[in-house]
């Protein structure tokens, strides 16, 4: 299901970025269907009311294992036990997810363009890379970041740092970085690293989400103008 935001204008002309930061469940790949599926089994096999679709549907974005206690009202034991359920029966369907239309036309043009990329997601970074090398869309990032394994790094604005540390160890220039995201969770992550978010309306975003945002886009054309000019 696609939210919609509400779109404001691109500006003109386009800033030139020297490095954009991708989101990825909800911003490179439909992931909603696998997420979903993969939380109801965990709430089921927890012993607790499968929430409904809409309430399924706000944990994706958002680093789990902080939902699972704050939404979920899970203690410290019970998430980790949960989250690792979720993690078993995820890592079977964690390719199934397809790639949004048109999105990884624009990772080829920025690519090409010299622009540097960056993932930035709150998923686990060793499941982030699978997904992108099993859509052969790894080979047009220079960095990718996700959460670690023991969930200290988790937070988006924890992700964007390393992202942005990763890229500049690189010797590459972050100062006029900007993130590509459907949440808010992604602008508030960014906006902690002085860094801005464009959004896109193909997520899992709300408009209330988007009030912190640059600009929001509806379509992968207009992300690829507001990128590249």
């Amino acid at each position: 299901m696609t939210s919609t935001l509400p779109t404001r204008p691109v500006p003109v002309p386009p800033r030139t970025w020297s490095a954009v930061l991708f989101d990825l469940d909800g911003t490179i790949v439909d992931s909603e269907a696998e997420i979903t599926r993969s939380l109801a089994h965990t709430f089921a096999s927890m012993g607790v009311p499968v929430p409904d679709a809409e309430t399924l549907r706000s944990y994706v974005g958002p680093p789990l294992l902080d939902s699972l206690r704050m939404t979920a009202g899970f203690t410290d034991a019970d998430a980790w036990e949960a989250l690792n359920v979720y993690r078993d029966h995820y890592d079977v369907h964690l390719l199934s997810s397809p790639v949004f239309p048109g999105v990884a036309g624009v990772l080829e043009r920025l690519h090409a363009a010299g622009v540097p990329l960056a993932l930035a997601t709150s998923k686990p970074e060793s499941m982030a890379r699978e997904v992108l090398e099993h859509n052969d869309l790894a080979k047009y990032f220079t960095v990718i970041a996700g959460a670690s394994e023991d969930e200290e790094r988790s937070t988006k604005a924890d992700v964007v740092r390393e992202a942005l540390a990763r890229l500049r160890a690189l010797g590459i220039d972050t100062a006029d970085a900007v993130m590509v995201g459907d949440r808010g969770y992604d602008t508030l992550g960014a906006l902690a690293n002085d860094v801005p978010t464009i959004m896109v309306e193909w997520g899992y975003g709300s408009p209330a989400e988007a009030g912190d945002a640059y600009a929001v886009v509806h379509s992968a054309d207009q992300l690829r103008g507001l990128l590249l000019g």
